[in-house]
Parts: structure tokens; sequence; C-alpha cells
């Protein structure tokens, strides 16, 4: 990729430019020649894969799709991401169903090759939603080859509404953060809490994230965070956080002031 995400500053300040410019600055990555041979070569061939097989063995509707979900990692691990995608996600045996990172599950259930029914791949609308979701993550690495902590904020601000809109129990809605790496790591460092937490029993590390929640908001209720302003809210308290873990750092003068202020959008 040609173009390279623009962070002039760290911490919540240089989140509010980050999120304030996301749109444009999305728009112009995905505008890179090598990104649209992708996704036209994925637009063209994802409805004609019937199965999982299928889609792994192409190695470039493959990396779209990982991509998806930020399992990119597991590129070269055909065979477990097969069993992934063929296991059918409601049976308590299925292979998701038994890994502690629920991005597995989201990425079997949005292409649907283990169930009864017909795969989604072939839904209208199919390719343009995976295709979104890739390339939004693209740009979170992108970003994330700068500055790490943007990163996880980013994918805080796309993942964590899509979670509180599920449905799921907010036991259950909790134990997903638990499970997904990037966003433990974001509620963990907005709640103050420290990286060991996760080698106490479960219900002690659920209780301790509904407690941190309850610091931040008010309300450990996990559906509250299908209003923008707490998830704003989560965001602000872990750039802040991780800002003063790193100490000073060198901004432009005046800019981080100007930023807060609200005097560039």
């Amino acid at each position: 990729m040609s173009f390279q995400p623009l962070i002039p500053l760290a911490g919540y300040a240089g989140w509010r430019f980050l999120s304030g410019s996301l749109e444009n600055q999305v728009a112009r990555f995905a505008g890179d020649p090598a990104g649209t041979r992708d996704v036209a070569y994925f637009r063209e061939k994802i409805g004609q894969v019937t199965d999982a097989a299928g889609l792994v063995s192409d190695f470039r509707l493959l990396r779209v799709a990982l991509g998806a979900f930020g399992l990119q990692d597991d590129l070269p691990n055909r065979a477990f991401i097969q069993k992934v995608l063929s296991d059918p996600v409601t049976a308590d045996t299925a292979l998701v169903n038994r890994l502690a990172d629920k991005r597995y599950r989201a990425f079997a259930e949005a292409f649907g090759f283990g169930g009864p029914l017909p795969p989604r791949n072939r839904l209208p609308g199919f390719a343009d939603n995976i295709l979104a979701r890739s390339t939004r993550q693209d740009f979170e690495r992108a970003v994330g080859s700068q500055s790490p902590d943007m990163r996880l904020a980013l994918a805080a601000q796309r993942e964590v509404p899509e979670l509180a809109a599920r449905g799921l129990t907010d036991t259950t809605s909790w134990l997903s953060v638990l499970g997904n790496p990037p966003l433990r790591k974001v509620f963990e460092t907005a709640f103050g809490l420290p990286a060991s937490i996760g080698t106490l029993d479960l219900d002690l590390q659920l209780k301790a994230f509904r407690d941190g929640a309850r610091r931040l908001s008010g309300s450990s209720d996990f559906t509250q965070f299908t209003d923008p302003v707490r998830v704003e809210g989560l965001i602000r308290s872990f750039t802040l956080r991780t800002e003063a873990s790193a100490g000073p750092s060198p901004l432009t003068p005046g800019y981080s002031a100007l930023i807060l202020l609200g005097a560039i959008r």
C-alpha cells in the first residue's frame, strides 16, 4: 500500500485526529491500486465457492477472508481453517466453540459453510460486506505499524458496538471480550486492570471487568456499548492511560490543545 495513515499525535489527541479523519483516510487507503486488484478478484470469485475446502484452496480469496476478521496470521494453517469453517457452529463440540479466541466463531458464522442452510457467500451484498471489513482491517494494520495502541483503539471502535448489538447474554458478551486478545487489552487498560488478572479464575475475571465498567461509566451492562458515547468513553480512557504509561512524547507545540478544544476536526 502506498498510502500511509496520518497519525501526527499520540494518546487521546491522536485518537481525536484519527477518528475525525477516519472516513477520508480509509477511502484513500482503499483506492490504492494493489488493493483494488484483490477487491475485484474477491468480488468476482467468492460466489463460486461451494464449501470450506474451496475457500482455503484459493490463496487470494482466503487472504481477504481471513483479513476481514483479523486472522491473517492463520493463512498458512489451511487445515485448521478448513476445520473451523466446516464444523456447525451451533454444535457444542465444534472447534470454534472450544477456542478461546471468538474471532474464529465470527468468521465461521459469516460464511456459514458448516450449517444446514446454503453458505452465505452467495447472498446479495456478501462480497461488499467482507471487503469492507477487510479494507478496514488492512487500514488498522497499517495504523498499527505506526502506533499499536491506535490500532487497538480502532478495533474497539469497530468491534465493541457490533458485539453489544448481537443480542447475547451479558455474561456471553463479557466472555467474548475476555476471549478476544485485542479487545481484552483495550478493556483491561481502560479499566486500569493488570494483565496478570488473566491468571485468575474466570468468574473473578468477569467480576473485575464488570466492576471496571461500573467505575468508568456507572453501569456493568455490556449493552451500554451500543451507544457511541459510551464506546468513545472507553477509548478515551484507554488512550489516556496508554499515553500516561508511555510518558511524555514530542508533539507539535499547541497542536494537542487545539484538537482537544475542537479547533481541528
